[in-house]
């Protein structure tokens, strides 16, 4: 069973920035769209950034100007490159690609990887 693999979580002071990295143990063919989610305490699991297969992407308001989602199809990786970190940036990040089967999509999570932002 193929897995997504992520990294690059961790903690960082208020105006830092973290990437977070993305990849599947396998390969996983006619991907639909990659995207990042996470989940604070008590809250439930938000979409964070997503791109898709065109290449259009797509951000949550929060993070809008300060996350970029971006793909190196050479590594077969997806990144979240997260800058200006405040507080409510805290949780923990989930990365999810869909795959497009014949008549449904099948969606593959990583584990997901802590994020902390604290002075």
């Amino acid at each position: 069973q193929v897995r997504l693999v992520e990294s690059g979580g961790g903690s960082v002071q208020p105006g830092g920035s973290l990437r977070l990295s993305c990849a599947p143990s396998g390969t996983i063919w006619s991907i639909d769209s990659m995207g990042w989610y996470r989940q604070a305490p008590g809250k439930e699991r938000d979409l964070v950034a997503e791109l898709l297969s065109e290449g259009t992407t797509h951000y949550a308001d929060s993070v809008k100007g300060r996350f970029t989602i971006s793909r190196d199809n050479a590594k077969n990786t997806v990144y979240l490159q997260m800058t200006r970190l405040n507080g409510e940036d805290t949780a923990v990040y989930y990365c999810k690609w869909r795959q497009r089967r014949e008549d449904y999509y099948y969606d593959y999570w990583g584990q997901g990887t802590q994020v902390t932002v604290s002075s």
